[in-house]
């Protein structure tokens, strides 16, 4: 019973820091966009450098130069019960988190906030003082509320607190993350969630499944491809010893390429509905356009991570996986004549690449659902390229970014 209650006060907090932290977010990304971007185009240049400096100085000088490791901190404090995350964790990734994509860090808040619940989680765990077996079971809690706030869904914050963050699966885990859901899902019911994509899914035939399966491998290269590129610029701006000029490297290579390619501002969802609703067929954007931002996505979110920014691979994934799928189909359309929906195979892409890029099968066909209105009516074919995206892919490379990092860090 008192893990309920606990888990229940865990849940609530954590649903309030996702949803104030999703809505500032997007709010002062817009005010941003509006107030100074849209003034003059070689502003994208700077205002990466501008959201960069502020965290690193917020670091050096708030928060004590104390560094954040991302997921290895969450690891490390569920492996060793002597090890914790500190309360300043909370404010350190909510603020870092946004500040680097109403600054047009291309990356997204999803970890950020992954990683303040978690945090909220340990530190009520500690405070409370339950069961030490139950540390897990508070984190979890924390985490399960922060995902599915941010994706209006209950099911792929439990999921994801499952597959990624606990690792393993026992009652006490279930009840915890069950009552964390049940939270937010009230939550969520209460005060409404908006579709990330605005575009309404399609029906689907049997006969586009070997499509669908093709997409799978090139989701899974794509997720690889990912991994590889986040590593490397991550160890090439580590061995830069000075601050400045490793933050404003990366800052302004960001820059410029938000001023080439626009799209890429931010977590780039809405860059993604503005793509996703055009029409390449009639000239309303160029398939090279969107085939360069499968690219150009990772590689922007990998030099904002190197450069010192918040975040993650969840918008990342979905933006760059998506803009995959839309091309392929049209690709096959253009030239094979196979009929295929586009915005089907954008999800596909998604779905695809995200849980190749995170190794979880079951959050990203659960989120990627989520993203659309009608997106259960894929599910039987996204299930299919969920699943052999994460296992092509952790064929020909065993870790992904989450787990690297917490082997090479322990």
């Amino acid at each position: 019973m008192r893990l309920v209650l606990i888990s229940f006060i865990t849940a609530l907090i954590c649903s309030f820091l996702a949803y104030s932290l999703q809505n500032i977010t997007e709010f002062f990304e817009e005010k941003v966009h509006t107030l100074i971007l849209s003034k003059h185009v070689l502003f994208y240049i700077i205002t990466p450098s501008v959201g960069i400096t502020i965290i690193y100085y917020l670091r050096k000088y708030l928060f004590s130069n104390r560094s954040n490791k991302g997921f290895t901190e969450i690891y490390q404090t569920l492996d060793e019960r002597k090890n914790h995350l500190p309360l300043f964790k909370i404010a350190s990734h909510y603020i870092n988190g946004f500040l680097t994509v109403i600054f047009g860090g291309s990356t997204g808040i999803e970890v950020s906030t992954v990683i303040a619940t978690a945090s909220v989680g340990n530190n009520i765990y500690r405070k409370e003082y339950i069961a030490r077996k139950y540390k897990r079971e508070i984190v979890c809690a924390g985490v399960v509320a922060g995902i599915a706030i941010l994706f209006g869904s209950p099911l792929a914050g439990w999921f994801f607190a499952i597959e990624v963050i606990a690792r393993k699966l026992r009652k006490s885990l279930i009840l915890s993350c069950t009552v964390s859901a049940l939270v937010a899902w009230a939550f969520i019911h209460t005060f409404g969630y908006e579709h990330i994509l605005h575009t309404q899914a399609k029906q689907w035939k049997w006969t586009a499944i070997p499509h669908f399966i093709l997409l799978s491998f090139l989701g899974g290269l794509l997720a690889i491809y990912f991994t590889q590129i986040v590593i490397r610029i991550k160890k090439v701006f580590a061995k830069i010893e000075q601050p400045f000029f490793r933050v404003n490297l990366g800052a302004i290579s960001v820059g410029v390429l938000l001023l080439v390619f626009p799209y890429l501002y931010g977590d780039s969802y809405q860059g993604m509905n503005d793509v996703l609703s055009s029409n390449i067929s009639h000239g309303q954007i160029s398939w090279s356009i969107i085939f360069l931002m499968i690219f150009l996505k990772p590689m922007a979110a990998s030099l904002t991570l190197g450069a010192g920014g918040d975040g993650g691979v969840f918008a990342p994934s979905i933006v760059s996986g998506a803009f995959l799928g839309y091309i392929f189909a049209w690709v096959c359309n253009t030239y094979f004549h196979s009929d295929l929906v586009p915005i089907n195979f954008a999800l596909a892409g998604a779905v695809a690449t995200l849980s190749a890029a995170i190794y979880a099968p079951f959050t990203a066909l659960v989120l990627v659902c989520n993203l659309i209105p009608g997106g259960y009516t894929l599910f039987i074919p996204l299930a299919i390229v969920s699943f052999i995206a994460k296992y092509f892919s952790k064929a020909i490379v065993p870790y992904n970014v989450y787990t690297y990092n917490s082997s090479s860090a322990s």
